[in-house]
């Protein structure tokens, strides 16, 4: 009897539609390489661009499902990127005036685009991301300036980075 009631709920558990995060995608079946160019860069932040690329090839392997190439050509489905600004804004301020904590915010749009039906898959125009971070970044007229900042703060562009491409992996393979 305790036997065949185990049995029962082990039935009933394994179809309960629940599943892991992160294991499916809603991409056609027939796409199983995506090509991943070096995104566009409209700021003046040096190398974002490379870094936020590599970042997005990196999680997409991470994944698993797909082959991710450089280049546009060869490939089922193409991803392509723009980072159009990156902003800094003081938040909170040190006893001698000078900021302390900064809010970074990066816009961005991307596309993913089936290339042998030639439509759009998943795209999203205007992405836009956010974190404080404690840093220096002051040029001389008080003005922040968003490339000195993050020569000297790698970190922040890492953080900045990671967030981006699990986001845009995650909403595409996901469908959010």
């Amino acid at each position: 009897m305790k036997g065949s009631l185990v049995a029962v709920c082990a039935l009933f558990v394994s179809g309960c539609g629940y599943a892991l995060a992160g294991t499916g995608s809603f991409l056609p079946d027939y796409i199983k390489v995506i090509g991943v160019p070096t995104f566009i860069n409209r700021t003046t932040v040096f190398n974002l661009e490379t870094q936020l690329t590599q970042k997005v090839r990196s999680e997409f392997i991470g994944r698993g499902r797909y082959q991710i190439l450089p280049d546009p050509t060869g490939v089922d489905a193409l991803l392509v990127g723009e980072v159009s600004s990156v902003t800094i804004t003081p938040v909170s301020f040190a006893g001698n005036n000078l900021a302390s904590r900064y809010n970074i915010t990066m816009a961005a749009r991307v596309e993913l685009r089936d290339l042998r039906d030639n439509k759009v898959l998943w795209e999203n125009p205007g992405l836009l991301f956010r974190q404080e971070y404690e840093a220096q970044g002051q040029t001389g007229t008080g003005q922040l300036d968003p490339a000195a900042f993050f020569s000297q703060d790698l970190n922040a562009m890492d953080r900045i980075s990671t967030d981006f491409a699990r986001t845009i992996v995650s909403a595409i393979l996901e469908a959010f």
